[in-house]
């Protein structure tokens, strides 16, 4: 085992982001809920956290770009996306759970991948 510098930050979805989801067009199951949602939330590898205030405040300065790839996740198309991605929104949207420690068990090495936010205007960078 293995104690590793970083802590992890969970975004589970809340009822809003569920409203929204099942307002989209298409194909999704409508009988998804919020549990199902929140089984499978993006966990986020953040600094190491003294205190959650610290930890949360780090979360909410990506509070954008983490919004939109939420969003992407469910839906390519961002005029169906709300209009004004603000903090409070993504606050409303999102509960966010600090874990202060992460432990690894795998003696392998971490491989680490740049990740590379979808295009969704069709623009090469």
């Amino acid at each position: 085992m293995f104690e590793v510098n970083r802590s992890i930050a969970l975004l589970r979805p809340q009822a809003p982001f569920l409203a929204w989801l099942k307002s989209l067009p298409g194909s999704l199951d409508h009988d998804i809920d919020l549990q199902q949602l929140s089984a499978n939330c993006n966990a986020l590898l953040i600094p190491p956290a003294d205190d959650y205030d610290s930890a949360r405040g780090f979360v909410l300065q990506q509070y954008r770009q983490l919004f939109e790839a939420e969003l992407a996740d469910w839906c390519e198309d961002d005029s169906l996306w709300p209009q004004n991605l603000s903090p409070n929104l993504f606050q409303q949207w999102f509960k966010l759970e600090i874990h202060g420690v992460l432990t690894d068990l795998v003696a392998e090495p971490l491989e680490r991948e740049a990740f590379v936010p979808l295009d969704l205007d069709g623009h090469t960078e």
